[in-house]
């Protein structure tokens, strides 16, 4: 027990509003005695391997911002289904195109805020700005710039004790650093996130500072969402990934449980080498996944390509229209005219020939107003987004 003793954090006993209780303080990163990496390195070297195949796939797509246009959206689903959202694929994609969604507003705007959120930082760091706490403070504000987060101080490292689970830190599953803490946990937060004398690989690195970052809980609110977009982030930044193709918030979502009590343990025992197990699993997963995605959506666009080229006369209009659904999947004549600067008549004509195909269905049920959608498009990337029961 004695070896893991400078990996354990300590806690404080904290008195507020009449009530005493303890808060946890990690201990900086690297972990102290040295990660024991033997069993870690296969693990490693699969999931890096994985990477580089979708980071290579990624980059003979025809067009690559097509694709990750609808995958940034899913990961924000994702990642903000696991804070308890009920937003649908659809209902997210009906949102952007000024369409009501069956689901509460705050919902879908959370989503969408995410998308702008990771969008935000990328082009940050696109524009030489580092990956630095600053950055980490601008992304949460655009995050929190709308739905039920907007009055929990965006863009600000929290001031107040928060906690985790239960209805006040007294009875809480756990309660992170009081706030004196937040900051000195932080600046040694950022110094690892820069440092090479550990000469830890960078997947490592990334997923201790994941785990260290939601222990911290440096936000009132969105600190779940924050912490996974930075998996990506510190990848894109360390020349991992050209493209920002990874995001672990299905695999998170998927085996939820494991993800909330491996964090625990590392807090409780300094586990730190099962966390990685779990973690390194989880980006070699979830990198196959998306390989098999892209792979899947080039065959459904070739095959409906191929189905299309059979028109005749009616092909060109109608390949244009299949074009502009693969980056609208769900679509309204009136956008379709706008985006194609298409009659109309002639667009409405195309909609008729892919709903005959079988590409197209129509999705309202009305008869003004009518949504079409790329039903088999939607269905590839709407895999695993259902949201979770309450």
């Amino acid at each position: 027990m004695h070896e893991l003793s400078n990996r354990q954090g300590r806690y404080i006993t904290v008195s507020t509003l009449g009530e005493t209780f303890k808060a946890y303080v990690p201990p900086p990163l690297p972990p102290e005695p040295s990660l024991r990496m033997e069993n870690l390195l296969p693990l490693l070297e699969r999931a890096t391997q994985a990477l580089g195949r979708l980071d290579g796939i990624i980059s003979v797509l025809p067009d690559i911002r097509l694709f990750l246009y609808q995958y940034v959206r899913k990961e924000a689903l994702l990642s903000s289904q696991i804070e308890g959202t009920q937003s649908s694929f659809s209902d997210l994609l009906l949102h952007e195109s000024e369409h009501a969604p069956g689901v509460p507003l705050d919902d879908v705007q959370e989503v969408s805020a995410y998308v702008a959120a990771m969008e935000y930082g990328l082009k940050r760091m696109g524009d030489g700005f580092p990956l630095s706490l600053r950055l980490v403070r601008e992304i949460h504000e655009v995050l929190l710039a709308t739905g039920r987060g907007k009055d929990k101080q965006p863009g600000e490292f929290r001031r107040s004790q928060n906690w985790i689970g239960g209805t006040r830190p007294g009875n809480a599953l756990f309660v992170p650093p009081p706030p004196e803490e937040v900051m000195p946990c932080l600046d040694s937060l950022e110094k690892f996130l820069h440092e090479t004398e550990s000469g830890l690989p960078v997947l490592v690195k990334a997923g201790l500072i994941h785990l260290q970052f939601e222990t911290i809980h440096p936000f009132l609110d969105g600190n779940g969402r924050v912490g996974r977009l930075l998996i990506t982030l510190m990848l894109c930044d360390a020349g991992l990934l050209k493209e920002p193709s990874l995001y672990l918030s299905l695999y998170f979502k998927t085996h939820r449980q494991s993800y909330y009590r491996l964090l625990q343990e590392v807090r409780e025992a300094g586990t730190w080498e099962t966390w990685l197990e779990f973690f390194l699993t989880g980006v070699e997963e979830t990198a196959n996944g998306a390989i098999e995605t892209v792979n899947r959506l080039l065959r459904l666009f070739e095959q409906d390509t191929a189905k299309i080229g059979m028109l005749g006369r009616a092909a060109p209009n109608t390949l244009r229209l299949h074009q502009a659904l693969q980056s609208m999947p769900i679509i309204g004549i009136q956008q379709a005219v706008k985006a194609l600067s298409l009659t109309p008549a002639t667009v409405g004509k195309a909609v008729e020939h892919l709903e005959d195909l079988g590409i197209l269905r129509e999705v309202t049920g009305k008869q003004r107003d009518r949504l079409y959608a790329y039903q088999e498009y939607l269905q590839i990337l709407s895999e695993g987004t259902a949201p979770l029961s309450r």
